[in-house]
């Protein structure tokens, strides 16, 4: 178990126990123990809100009370309308696609999805699309530039999925044809990685105007327990793996990777998930303003180049 999450259960414990304390009464020996208690519920949070390292954050990417994509779009966005199915194959549940409102204006939205519990992650197929998935993801955007319609991306996926019908209905052609068709759509978009962004299952629906992580999540072409396992062919060497990968929003920030970092609320956005929400709101509604003034031909020409020059650093000499 992660020592953030240690924390954390002994911090909701302690301040359980406070409360059933405070409504029980408050002689003096009470009072003294309540303070006791709470000094240690300083402490843990000074602990909790400490810098994390890579592999903490990882774990907090992970985290199964994370908000996922429809927490997000069910407290930021209004009439949510899903849309199924890619007009070929069939519809596929780990991507969410639909029409909403964000502040008034009319937008699309496409997502992945993990899903909470055991039935909703073999339904969503643990996050991890198929074919149909991108296939219907690039439908929905290219209806959103038929009608000008911006489009708001959430990204949280291990990868796309890796089995043997979705390499025969055609994976890896379904990701480069997102790839292509997302540089060229006339219409903002801006993606968003609010747990954990996987390869190129994430990038296909993140080739936007606007790339943000948020404080907590990881964006890699590889986890890092797959990293070590190659690397030093030892999955235990996880940790050395993750800060050696630069996989959080802080080291893509300074490399230039992403845009911004979205930050979320003391202690992670799994505990609160209406704090983390508003937070994300208020990023997007300031990319968002700015998206809307530029012209699209200036939009297209960045787009392209902001991914032409991602991961590339020159050396002088002395």
């Amino acid at each position: 178990m992660a020592a953030t999450e240690k924390a954390q259960q002994e911090l909701e414990q302690i301040e359980r126990q406070v409360a059933e304390m405070e409504s029980a009464g408050t002689d003096d020996a009470t009072r003294r123990q309540i303070e006791t208690l709470q000094d240690r519920i300083e402490t843990l949070r000074r602990e909790m809100n400490a810098p994390h390292t890579a592999w903490q954050k990882t774990e907090l990417a992970r985290h199964p009370q994370r908000p996922q994509s429809l927490d997000y779009i069910e407290r930021v966005f209004t009439d949510f309308s899903e849309i199924h199915g890619d007009r070929s194959f069939g519809d596929d549940a780990a991507i969410i696609c639909g029409m909403a409102r964000f502040h008034g204006d009319e937008v699309m939205i496409v997502a992945t999805q993990k899903g909470r519990d055991m039935k909703q992650r073999v339904y969503r197929n643990f996050g991890t699309p198929h074919p149909e998935g991108y296939r219907k993801a690039i439908r929905i955007m290219q209806l959103a530039e038929k009608f000008r319609r911006p489009i708001f991306t959430l990204v949280d996926t291990d990868g796309a999925y890796p089995g043997i019908h979705a390499e025969e209905r055609g994976q890896a052609e379904a990701i480069a044809y997102n790839l292509r068709e997302m540089a060229r759509l006339e219409v903002p978009i801006i993606a968003t990685v609010i747990g954990v962004g996987g390869s190129g299952g994430a990038l296909a629906i993140a080739v936007a105007d606007r790339v943000l992580m948020m404080e907590n999540s990881i964006y890699s072409v590889i986890s890092p327990e797959g990293c070590a396992a190659i690397m030093w062919r030892d999955a235990s060497k996880k940790e050395l793996a993750a800060e050696a990968m630069r996989i959080t929003a802080t080291d893509l920030s300074e490399l230039g990777c992403i845009d911004d970092m979205v930050p979320e609320p003391e202690g992670g956005a799994h505990r609160d998930h209406e704090a983390a929400a508003n937070l994300l709101d208020a990023s997007w509604q300031k990319h968002y303003a700015e998206l809307k003034k530029t012209p699209t031909a200036e939009l297209l020409v960045s787009r392209y180049n902001k991914f032409r020059n991602i991961a590339q650093f020159y050396k002088t000499e002395p």
